[in-house]
């Protein structure tokens, strides 16, 4: 099997299209189809590698050194396919702030989480939930949610935050996952003012060094 029948094998396995490759690597479709025929012969490094990560496998995988199943120890799994979402500025986890909607760039989104968006929290109040001043949120675009869920607030047609939302015929409730903050409630018609933004689906953060 050449290199090129080993890249259209991959992607075939993926389930994505020629175009969806070309998008990735800023290629046009028609240099696909060429080192998928093999037309190139032996791809460089600096081809070989990028489309190894499109292709969530490695280069040595791509070569035919190695199984494309099991390129890396079996502990590790490879990251599948991803996607782009607009990253919209930020959001409080801690004292509700302005979120700006004007896209600041795109974040990439593991295709199997649906989201709308993305945002980057800023403050310390939903440390217990695993979320930390910096990390990217992903908001899923929803009117409503579940009592307890975390989601994207707007207080006031002005302010955004993250907290844990709960409601009541009374009352709307939102709670942060750090004892340091205390619970914001909101009673009667200022409980007009809170909006629900959207879901949040997930996150990312950096180790740390």
């Amino acid at each position: 099997m050449t290199v090129g029948e080993r890249i259209k094998q991959r992607r075939e396995e993926l389930g994505v299209t020629v175009d969806e490759i070309a998008k990735r690597l800023g290629k046009h479709r028609a240099t696909i189809y060429r080192y998928e025929s093999n037309e190139i012969g032996t791809l460089p490094t600096d081809v070989l590698e990028p489309l190894a990560v499109v292709l969530n496998t490695t280069p040595a995988a791509l070569m035919g050194w190695e199984d494309f199943r099991h390129p890396f120890p079996s502990n590790v799994t490879v990251l599948e396919s991803m996607d782009k979402v607009p990253l919209l500025g930020q959001i409080a986890c801690g004292t509700p702030i302005l979120a700006e909607e004007n896209t600041e760039g795109y974040v990439d989104l593991p295709r199997h989480i649906k989201a709308d968006f993305a945002l980057i929290c800023k403050g310390d109040s939903m440390v217990n939930a695993g979320i930390r001043n910096g990390d990217v949120v992903y908001i899923r675009k929803q009117a409503q949610v579940e009592n307890g869920q975390i989601a994207a607030i707007r207080v006031r047609d002005e302010e955004a935050t993250l907290k844990r939302f709960y409601f009541d015929v009374d009352c709307i409730r939102l709670m942060a996952e750090n004892p340091s903050f205390p619970t914001k409630s909101f009673f009667g018609q200022d409980m007009e003012q809170v909006h629900v933004i959207g879901l949040a689906v997930g996150y990312t953060h950096a180790i740390e060094k």
